[in-house]
């Protein structure tokens, strides 16, 4: 047997290999493409799990709220809120419950696409526990820091006592403490302008009579403080602008609610406020004379 005839045998028994395998995956059902999509998909998945499980329960909880009816939802917000009164009575559940009930103003899938996109965003940046770590920060450390603000202005009579039964739950105190993490991976030519726009939109929300308001600006502010420990190792990808994208403009809704004309002329100054920072500490650096070399 020459060569070329080996070459040929060899060749015809590769092909029939080939088909015979073929015939058994489209026997059992198996498509190898399929395959590598699933599998594909299911490693997305994983690397965004907290997210997904997060986005799910929220989900499941929203939906049984809704079928049990208005009144049902109302008796387990005011039970799970995280009011001065909760709070005060040793009702510390809250602080955890709170963060998986929201108070059904708007249905849960116009908030769910934002909401994944922010923490999709911090979980692939930063994995997992990170991702907790600042989203507990923001929620925990913002009601407390609230409870304690509306405690105070209730015994000096600045707002009524009425306030510490107000109903308070939801996501968004974690949220922007996630949004505010993300500071510093924001390339640095930017970061002024990003720092002052958020928070020149946050202190806007804050100054009016809604404490929650003063919630989202501290929980905003823990996060960009968290952000100094996170470090700013992030590769940036398509899918990760896609994601940073509707996550500014989840948290930009979160953030300025009705009010988007206020917002936006608050952001935009901060923005500027926070540039012309940027020129004039640059502008000293370079005018601050050389320490003299003995």
């Amino acid at each position: 047997m020459t060569l070329s005839d080996a070459v040929r045998r060899l060749h015809g028994q590769a092909k029939s290999a080939v088909i015979a395998l073929r015939y058994r995956q489209a026997a059992i059902g198996c498509d190898p493409c399929h395959t590598t999509m699933l599998s594909r998909m299911l490693s997305r998945l994983v690397s965004v799990r907290v997210t997904v499980g997060y986005a799910v329960v929220l989900a499941v909880i929203d939906v049984t709220l809704r079928a049990l009816g208005p009144n049902v939802r109302s008796a387990v917000v005011s039970h799970l809120s995280t009011n001065l009164y909760n709070l005060a009575n040793g009702n510390l559940a809250t602080l955890v419950a709170s963060a998986f009930v929201t108070e059904g103003h708007h249905h849960i899938y116009f908030l769910l696409p934002g909401l994944v996109c922010l923490l999709a965003l911090g979980e692939l940046v930063w994995r997992s526990r990170r991702l907790i770590l600042a989203f507990a920060v923001g929620h925990l450390g913002a009601t407390l820091l609230v409870a304690v603000g509306v405690a105070v202005a209730i015994g000096s009579g600045w707002l009524p006592a009425s306030v510490a039964h107000a109903s308070d739950v939801g996501t968004s105190y974690g949220d922007l403490a996630v949004l505010g993490a993300l500071t510093t991976v924001i390339p640095p030519r930017w970061r002024p302008a990003w720092i002052g726009r958020w928070l020149g939109m946050a202190m806007v929300a804050a100054s009016g009579a809604d404490f929650p308001g003063v919630g989202h600006l501290v929980a905003l502010m823990l996060g960009m403080g968290l952000s100094r420990r996170f470090g700013s190792t992030a590769r940036w990808t398509v899918t990760r602008v896609a994601l940073l994208a509707v996550g500014v403009a989840f948290g930009y809704l979160l953030i300025t609610g009705p009010s988007l004309m206020a917002m936006a002329v608050a952001g935009s100054a901060g923005a500027l406020v926070a540039l012309i920072a940027q020129w004039v500490a640059r502008r000293w650096r370079l005018r601050r004379p050389a320490p003299a070399h003995s």
